[in-house]
């Protein structure tokens, strides 16, 4: 019975994420309350109907009030202090969501196909697999059932089994564990590369909805790959990998060279991960300033050559600045027109997140 109230309270649980999604998606404040396998979500409070024990013999069915009387009539109370107001509270709780079924909300709520590595794109693992049972072995691969039952069938053999008194007590001889082997198993790899303009048109609002994108991003394909590397990288003229904190912090005021991120891409793609072994996705946020037109023909020949051709999916998110100029999204409309596996969106204040998102993943791929 408990089982089955807990369950039903995940389900509560997941209609009321499942309804407010939206408003989920934009809070930043939730990435910070994110654990190894947990994230935090305030929800409003839910109480599953339950018996109350306890004493039952005051209130007015049962003392002096008359039928019809309202309980607590004004006057009626003796509390001191200010005046209380005449709303009711709100009240929140927060609940624990695994990563998993966040990832699952948000690809039902989206319409979010799972998607599909391409090619073959697959790595062999090595994982353990518990095939058998042995004499020997750990305490904790112990089998207890394979190991009463032997103890069972030692103490009838011997006559010392009394049904009117069933004690089974396992001797060493009567001990089973469970055994395993080591098998190939074939496992998904990814890596997401993360590339942002870090320039002086690059407030901390815009860095402010680049986080938050890169959360859900995370989030949805760390649920559709069972290995996934992160990579950052950075550039205003010029372009270099950092680690996450620096990504996500770093600023600086010089002016934007777009094609610089591109190469340097490019190197590390080339380097580290074999395109016939990883599923590749990049992903470029920018406020559409560059410095020059031939910059920006030079970035869609690195998208068409080389980039694309490598990856399944290359996102950009244009995000809105007072001082950027917000043409590149238009230059890669003009000059890579109906590539499948490029993706482009504008986010311009953080209810823009929920739609990019469905716009990247909506194909699956």
């Amino acid at each position: 019975m408990i089982e089955q109230d807990h369950q039903r309270f995940r389900q509560i649980v997941k209609g009321k994420i499942r309804g407010d999604l939206r408003k989920f998606i934009t809070r930043g404040e939730l990435i910070g309350k994110e654990g190894k396998h947990l994230i935090s979500i305030p929800v409003p409070g839910i109480d599953i109907p339950h018996f109350r024990y306890g004493d039952n013999s005051g209130g007015v069915g049962a003392g002096e009030g008359q039928e019809g009387q309202t309980v607590g009539q004004p006057g009626d109370a003796k509390g001191k202090g200010a005046q209380g107001g005449s709303e009711p509270g709100s009240h929140l709780m927060e609940v624990d969501v695994s990563l998993e079924e966040l990832a699952d909300i948000l690809g039902e709520e989206l319409c979010l196909p799972r998607i599909q590595p391409k090619g073959r794109k697959q790595i062999t693992a090595i994982r353990d697999k518990y095939s058998g049972i042995r004499r020997v072995g750990p305490e904790s691969l112990k089998h207890f059932k394979r190991t009463y039952r032997e103890a069972l069938k030692r103490q009838i053999m011997l006559g010392l089994y009394d049904p009117e008194n069933p004690i089974i007590v396992p001797i060493k001889n009567d001990k089973r564990f469970r055994s395993w082997k080591e098998v190939l198993a074939p496992q998904s790899n990814a890596v997401i590369l993360y590339m942002m303009d870090v320039s002086g048109s690059m407030g901390d609002e815009q860095k402010e909805l680049v986080r938050i994108e890169a959360f859900w991003i995370d989030t949805w394909l760390r649920r559709n790959y069972k290995g996934i590397e992160s990579r950052y990288i950075v550039h205003d003229v010029a372009a270099r990998e950092v680690d996450k904190q620096t990504f996500y912090h770093l600023r600086e005021d010089g002016g934007t060279k777009i094609s610089s991120a591109f190469k340097t891409a490019r190197a590390l793609l080339d380097t580290h991960y074999d395109p016939a072994e990883w599923n590749i996705y990049i992903f470029h946020f920018s406020d559409g300033d560059n410095c020059s037109e031939s910059d920006s023909r030079d970035c869609c020949r690195l998208l068409s050559e080389h980039l694309l051709p490598l990856s399944n999916l290359f996102g950009y998110c244009q995000v809105a600045s007072a001082y950027g100029s917000g043409n590149f999204i238009n230059v890669l409309h003009d000059m890579l027109p109906r590539r499948e596996n490029l993706v482009t969106n504008r986010v311009n204040t953080k209810e823009d997140i929920y739609d990019s998102i469905k716009s990247f993943f909506l194909k699956g791929k």
